[in-house]
């Protein structure tokens, strides 16, 4: 079978969950699979460090992202007929052919637009409600990234059950356990941060509950006797006012640091030069930065909702992310009960190292299968 895939997310949105995600999927799948062929959909001038095989070609589109990534990869690829016996389309089916011109497939990872429509921008939750239910009428398949997602797009669209798969993500190779005093060091000299910080990783989203992870981070500094800070890395959306005014109010400006945008390159050492990793989100589809914390050998802290239970397991502790007390508490144990600690930090490698990209892409490969033989 000559399978095609929309990766421009893989060039355009790389550091971020669906940016990773397809960087991988195409990765592996190139990996893994020498028999079927593969004809890859990306951008003109893209750049890319995969060695592809022999049953790869890559078809360039002319587009370029400039701005916004959702309104960019708007624009469809062009697929002309029998140029592949199925199309997939990674980034929540957005930027679809318009003409179905073979068997279509869709990773889609949320339906937060319809569950949290106040936490996403404008422009992505139209496009979301606008194009999600003709895209999702035309699917012969649904990919997604947890059986929590799975039940969701089931109520949201009522679309059939055996038609959904579901595969995991995992973290990637650079997200490993590194010499701390190294990663201590390249996070000073890139950013100036010289204390021990608690680290949140993971969009600037009210969802995220970054409010509530300042409210109580002022309640750890007070019972807490060691300096430390809360580094708040991401990029710096509408938002990030709101949680600099909220650090003002609370007196604790000077102990909270928003660094910005990580690099790929750099993120692999804060989160080995961190103390803790504390992920309070309201809501995920599947969540990787708990699970790339895991593989760098850090204790997490992570929320007892939607996802991120089925992801994490017991290798975190786990918070009902509304209680303010709670989240106080558990990240007053991850950074003073030491035994804890290692339990945490021993049963995050195992964890991470359960879920692979190699599994990911075969499950896809099966999920391709299926779909092509119903």
């Amino acid at each position: 079978m000559k399978i095609g895939i929309d990766g421009r997310a893989s060039q355009w949105y790389r550091g971020t969950g669906i940016g990773t995600y397809t960087y991988q999927l195409i990765n592996y799948v190139n990996k893994v699979d020498s028999l079927n062929d593969y004809m890859v959909f990306m951008p003109q001038n893209s750049k890319y460090d995969i060695n592809f095989n022999s049953n790869f070609s890559i078809k360039n589109i002319t587009e370029n992202c400039k701005n916004n990534f959702w309104d960019e990869v708007n624009i469809p690829n062009i697929l002309k007929s029998n140029e592949v016996d199925l199309y997939h389309v990674p980034q929540n089916g957005i930027g679809s052919p318009e003409e179905k011109k073979c068997p279509l497939m869709i990773t889609l990872h949320d339906v937060i637009p319809y569950r949290m429509p106040e936490t996403t921008s404008e422009g992505y939750l139209k496009l979301f409600q606008e194009k999600l239910p003709e895209i999702v009428s035309m699917c012969d398949g649904i990919i997604t990234v947890s059986n929590f997602s799975k039940e969701d797009i089931i109520k949201a669209f009522n679309f059939p059950r055996e038609k959904i798969f579901v595969t995991y993500l995992a973290s990637e190779d650079i997200y490993r356990p590194i010499d701390k005093l190294v990663s201590k060091q390249v996070v000073k000299d890139f950013y100036g941060i010289n204390n021990d910080f608690i680290l949140y990783v993971g969009g600037f989203s009210p969802r995220k509950n970054i409010i509530g992870l300042i409210e109580s981070f002022s309640k750890v500094i007070a019972h807490y006797k060691k300096d430390i800070k809360l580094v708040i890395a991401g990029k710096k959306g509408k938002s990030y006012e709101i949680y600099k005014k909220r650090c003002e109010q609370l007196h604790i400006e000077d102990k909270v640091i928003f660094p910005g945008f990580i690099s790929i390159d750099h993120m692999p050492y804060f989160y080995n030069a961190a103390k803790l990793f504390v992920y309070p989100s309201f809501y995920e589809g599947f969540g990787l930065p708990p699970l790339e914390a895991m593989a760098c050998g850090v204790p997490v802290v992570a929320s007892n909702l939607t996802s991120i239970p089925e992801v994490v397991k017991d290798a975190a502790l786990l918070i009902d992310p509304n209680n303010i007390d709670d989240l106080f508490h558990s990240i007053s144990k991850g950074l003073m009960d030491d035994n804890l600690r290692e339990k945490l930090i021993l049963k995050g490698l195992v964890r991470s190292s359960e879920l692979t990209w190699d599994s990911t892409a075969h499950n896809t490969m099966i999920a391709y299968s299926k779909i092509l033989n119903s």
